[in-house]
């Protein structure tokens, strides 16, 4: 609803263009699809025989086996595939920005018949790799991975096994002055369900809403959905 209020207030500023950038993992914060995604884990760490979308439909939950079907094709059957080592569904093969522009033009074809919208919407999705969605790199970042990665050999080299390499004190603007450090790899676990089971995992690392970055990004972000703000400013 909030993307479509968006390109309505566009098109009434006459820009009928714009970019959206969709993480990749998007798709499993949506409640309904986090419990569905959960449930098709669950069904498919057992073992079965026959066709895979039959087994998981007749396995879910009255609710779950609703929004499976109510969901694009292409969408339900990514969610059935190869999990990960670790059986996670591979988010990164769903297509996140697929499904959101079928809600969206579904929206605005409401809006249309409704006499609110007369814009004409024409997506073009793209999906972009790490490489793709990077920012050029910094000499800082150059520096840092050039001692994460020497550090990392020291650890080697030192038979410390179970350890993450990690650099402190990174806000001295001389590298000279980085702490180098191993930290455990069970400092940073926490018990998670894989592949049907509770198992120990790294936790995963997501955005800090009360953090200073998110804080920042806030004040903008409004400004930027409406102006064109999206153009890359070359190499830092």
């Amino acid at each position: 609803m909030q993307l479509a209020d968006i390109i309505v207030k566009r098109k009434e500023r006459g820009k009928e263009y714009g970019i959206v950038l969709v993480p990749e993992g998007l798709i499993e914060f949506i409640p309904e699809v986090k419990a569905l995604i959960s449930e098709i884990n669950e069904v498919l760490a057992k073992e079965f025989k026959g066709d895979v979308e039959e087994y998981v439909q007749t396995s879910l939950s009255e609710t779950s086996r609703a929004l499976f079907n109510k969901l694009p094709s292409s969408v339900s059957h990514q969610l059935l595939l190869d999990r990960d080592p670790h059986g996670n569904v591979q988010v990164s093969k769903i297509d996140t920005e697929r499904l959101l522009i079928l809600m969206v033009k579904r929206e605005l074809e409401n809006r249309k018949k409704a006499g609110i919208y007369d814009g004409d919407f024409k997506p073009q999705s793209h999906f972009f790799g790490y490489e793709g969605r990077c920012a050029l790199p910094s000499n800082f970042d150059s520096s840092y991975c050039y001692a994460i990665g020497k550090n990392a050999a020291f650890l080697m080299l030192n038979k410390c096994n179970g350890y993450m390499s990690c650099v402190k004190n990174l806000g001295d603007p001389n590298a000279k002055n980085w702490l180098a450090a191993g930290c455990p790899l069970p400092a940073m676990m926490g018990i998670e369900r894989r592949k049907g089971k509770d198992k120990p995992v790294i936790t995963k690392a997501l955005v800090e809403l009360d953090g200073p970055m998110f804080k920042c990004y806030e004040t903008v972000r409004a400004k930027w959905a409406f102006l064109d703000c999206y153009q890359s400013p070359g190499p830092i």
